[in-house]
């Protein structure tokens, strides 16, 4: 027995001894125990025991970032943020065990030994908390945050990420990659957006993880124990976020990042887009067809075919030996021209961008200096280097070409950086603003650097005139520039549902204006998920229809007179609404809440909405529930929210909270109004340049909640609206004082309305109405969303007209404030 004590107390000592030993010469590098504290206004610097360096800084009451690095903190620079600390009122404590930190909307605690944060409410509930003995570590250069898993926490975000709506059970990789023709669980795709929000216990919280480096994020899959976030280079440099509302965190996270600015109106309209339209002939083909058949529509897009031998900055004068008066002439029939830009720059001597770059030595190099070549669609190619002044500075005057021959939009492509072969090398330099770096940590961001550049160069040349920009990759940030949309898709059910949740998780990282190819790139789309694909494209932010080389022809009157006119009713409802939806760009541009939302923003807490059967629903702006289902459904389930919904065709009223099975019908989306919703709709118009009548209609439901919403106007074109050319007043629908009520306008432009017209929906028949404390007529109305009359239903037999009768009233459009009483 003795013999056994004193092998076991050697055994202990050994083990003792070797802990240590092990802990030194461990392949990973944890962040130890704090051993210097510095306090200085709203930040904490600390130093720890194996000598990493740490800064947690409060940005406002409910953002805090934490910074590590293995190494003293460098430069402060980011590509994404562009907010610095606001002044915050902020108590920081310390002891022997820990730091806190606390503001009027949160607490993080510090622990010393070993290092660890955690974020709490300010009444102690635990927000978010490293996981224990894991924290912070490296692995050569790679680091990592491991977070503990809540019971129940589920995550949403990411932006562009395949799957379903709530990740949890899932990883993910950035790195940004042309990834044509993706499946439906293909990760990763064309962007970078590294912003998740974590729900649990009645708490929602956000990380931004800001690092351009190949990263990953880890929310349970393959461990049952952390969610974790690390890049494979760089720091460790990340920004929590806690609100009691979920759409408040969007909105502080774009704060940090950057709102998108206003659009031009016409970019919101019905966009016709082919890979490819040419010669010029076959464009004002396209453009003539959609007017006579009385299809509204306000721009066609020209891919890489309009090029000379691909060679940007060229046209191919055979196809388009005028191009400046073909789009002036197109312009003239309201539509504008949108162009497709790559950035590789043909190696080619006498080809004058080539030879311009080449002089301003503008192109990404290998490190002995030589420019980096790829192959791409004109044979081998240079590539501006848009991480530096100078390499945007010259795509800057580049861009000259374009709006001198009346050129509007810019549709940036291929910027992941996308080669043939798909492995560009990592020694090539990028110049990261002078701080000179490689392709490991440039090429997530490169994207947002041309679509800036793009953006910035549009606007030097198109002075007081609004540019559209769209783009392929991106980062954190690119909504300033640019719309997003979801690259090369394919023509299946599966592909429009997952298109549905990408567009509604890019919303959740700030992109408000995205779109996807209505009706699929590659393959061709049957008839029946064209007529479905299409009735979805009216209800995206950005309405492209697009489809690739060697496939079918993909415009509305391709698939037969019965879709077109599907396709017809829904581009008018598009149209009618375009009041509306300009109004939620505009709120997008001030709380960067975005207009196509995933029901998880205001219904955080619903488990159901999470449900795979419901995680495709989606609403478009606040007051419409979309149920998008597959063009093969007849019928299926769904998933009303709480509250009280109206089917926008025939008004019939659902409770909400429940699960419903519904008919699907082949010519009409199911489509619900959330009660007490204010809707803004005009007169329908063949594009945005058209004057609508002088009348606006504005649909009341009645509800039990109180509402408002901000109606939001101006010139659509220019940028006068920053110097007070806009018209913007609240509606308010109160339900305990029984009013609607149209506050007074602000701002100094002249509305294109001259009456308001109010429908109302839902009212008792027998209620009258006072405006402005005068009795009112109130006439019997019909409100009908389809327009002209469908005559198809699935059998294609004739069908009676789509609408129900309410009542409405007419007023004229005052400037002070007015109100109906009832």
């Amino acid at each position: 027995m003795k013999i056994f004590y004193k092998a076991l107390a050697a055994l202990l000592l050994t083990t003792a001894l070797y802990l240590p030993s092990y802990a030194q010469n461990s392949p990973i590098r944890e962040v130890g125990s704090v051993n210097n504290v510095n306090i200085s206004g709203q930040k904490v610097s600390l130093t720890t025991d194996r000598n990493n360096h740490v800064e947690v800084t409060v940005y406002t009451p409910t953002v805090v970032r934490v910074r590590m690095d293995k190494q003293p903190l460098g430069k402060d620079f980011s590509y994404a943020v562009v907010t610095q600390p606001q002044q915050t009122k902020v108590n920081i404590t310390q002891n022997d065990k820990e730091v806190t930190i606390l503001t009027d909307s949160l607490q993080a605690r510090i622990t010393k030994n070993p290092f660890s944060v955690a974020f709490l409410t300010r009444d102690g509930k635990v927000i978010n908390q490293d996981e224990e003995g894991l924290t912070t570590s490296w692995i050569g250069e790679e680091v990592t945050t491991y977070k503990k898993m809540q019971k129940g926490e589920r995550f949403i975000g990411l932006g562009e990420k395949t799957g379903g709506l709530d990740r949890r059970g899932s990883g993910y990789t950035n790195w940004n990659t042309d990834a044509y023709a993706y499946t439906t669980n293909q990760d990763p795709l064309y962007t970078t957006f590294p912003f998740y929000i974590g729900i649990h216990n009645g708490l929602n919280y956000g990380i931004f993880f800001d690092n351009s480096y190949q990263s990953d994020f880890n929310f349970g899959a393959s461990n049952d124990r952390f969610s974790s976030f690390g890049a494979q280079g760089g720091e460790m440099d990340y920004y929590f976020f806690y609100h009691t509302k979920l759409a408040d965190i969007i909105g502080s996270y774009t704060f940090l990042t950057g709102r998108m600015e206003l659009p031009p109106l016409w970019s919101l309209g019905y966009q016709q887009n082919r890979y490819s339209y040419y010669p010029e002939t076959e464009v004002f083909r396209i453009a003539q067809t959609l007017r006579e058949k009385r299809i509204p529509a306000d721009g066609i897009t020209l891919d890489i075919h309009y090029m000379d031998a691909y060679k940007l900055f060229t046209w191919d004068k055979s196809r388009f030996p005028d191009p400046a008066t073909m789009n002036k002439k197109l312009k003239d029939m309201g539509f504008r021209t949108t162009v497709i830009v790559d950035p590789g720059i043909k190696i080619e001597e006498g080809y004058g961008a080539y030879e311009r770059g080449v002089k301003d030595d503008v192109f990404l190099k290998y490190p002995d200096g030589k420019y980096y070549a790829g192959e791409v669609w004109p044979g081998w190619t240079h590539f501006p280097d848009f991480t530096s002044e100078k390499g945007r500075e010259w795509w800057k005057k580049e861009i000259k070409f374009f709006a001198d021959t009346n050129v509007d939009g810019f549709w940036n492509d291929m910027n992941e950086i996308a080669t043939w072969g798909q492995k560009m090398p990592n020694n090539v330099l990028f110049n990261f603003e002078g701080n000179i770096t490689t392709h490991k940590e440039g090429r997530n961001v490169y994207g947002l650097q041309m679509a800036r550049a793009s953006y910035e160069g549009a606007r030097q040349h198109m002075p007081n005139k609004r540019p559209f920009i769209l783009s392929r990759a991106g980062y954190s940030g690119s909504q300033r520039y640019s719309a997003i949309w979801t690259g090369d898709n394919r023509a299946e059910d599966s592909h429009m549902l997952l298109g549905i949740r990408l567009l509604n998780s890019l919303g959740v990282t700030g992109v408000s204006f995205s779109a996807m190819d209505i009706g699929g790139f590659t393959g061709n789309a049957p008839v029946g998920l064209f007529a479905r694909w299409i009735q979805l494209g009216a209800f995206t932010p950005y309405f492209r229809n697009h489809t690739g080389v060697n496939t079918r022809s993909a415009e509305p009157w391709a698939f037969g007179e019965e879709v077109t006119e599907i396709a017809r009713n829904f581009i008018n409802l598009r149209y009618r609404l375009m009041p509306y939806i300009y109004s939620n760009m505009y709120e997008s541009t001030q709380s960067g809440h975005p207009l196509m939302r995933t029901l998880a923003i205001d219904y955080t807490h619903d488990d159901k909405v999470y449900n795979g059967e419901f995680d495709s629903q989606f609403q478009f702006g606040k007051a419409f529930l979309i149920m998008p289902f597959e063009s093969t459904k007849n019928y299926g389930k769904v998933y009303f929210p709480r509250g009280k919904w109206y089917d926008l065709w025939t008004g019939e009223v659902k409770q909400g909270n429940r699960e419903e099975m519904i008919g699907v019908q082949y010519n009409r989306l199911p489509i619900y109004v959330k009660e007490s919703s204010i809707i803004p709709m005009q007169s329908l118009v063949q594009h945005t340049g058209e004057m609508p009548t002088d009348t606006l209609t504005i649909h009341v439901y009645h509800g039990d909640v109180a509402n408002s919403f901000v109606y939001y106007e101006d010139d659509g074109e220019s940028y006068d609206y920053q110097k007070g050319a806009f018209y913007k007043r609240t509606i308010t629908y109160d339900p305990r004082r029984k009013t609607i009520t149209f506050g007074d306008v602000e701002g100094n432009f002249k509305t294109k309305f001259n009456h308001v017209k109010v429908m109302l929906h839902g009212f008792d028949a027998k209620t009258r109405f006072r405006f402005n404390n005068k009795r009112t007529d109130i006439r019997e109305d019909f409100a009908s969303f389809i327009d002209p009359v469908s005559r198809f239903d699935p059998q294609g037999t004739a069908n009676p007209q789509i609408g129900y009768k309410v009542r409405s009233m007419v007023v004229r459009n005052d400037n002070g404030r007015f109100t109906v009483v009832y």
